[in-house]
């Protein structure tokens, strides 16, 4: 399961808002939502996302393996 925990510590931390990330990466209220709700997005939105906030993936975004049981 992927979370952008750390995105949103990050913009907290800076203090952006809502449009200012959508304007800043160029992304659409629906893939903001999707990271809202720490559902996949396309790699590009990603890639957009750190360019416009001058960090690395790994700043943004975590993976969470499935546990087997």
């Amino acid at each position: 399961m992927i979370t952008y925990k750390k995105l949103w510590v990050l913009l907290n931390r800076r203090g952006y808002a809502q449009r200012d990330i959508i304007s800043m990466a160029g992304i659409s209220e629906s893939t903001y939502q999707k990271l809202v709700k720490s559902e996949a997005v396309r790699l590009d939105v990603l890639e957009r996302l750190c360019d416009a906030l001058s960090v690395d993936i790994g700043d943004v975004c975590s993976f969470r393996g499935f546990r087997r049981r």
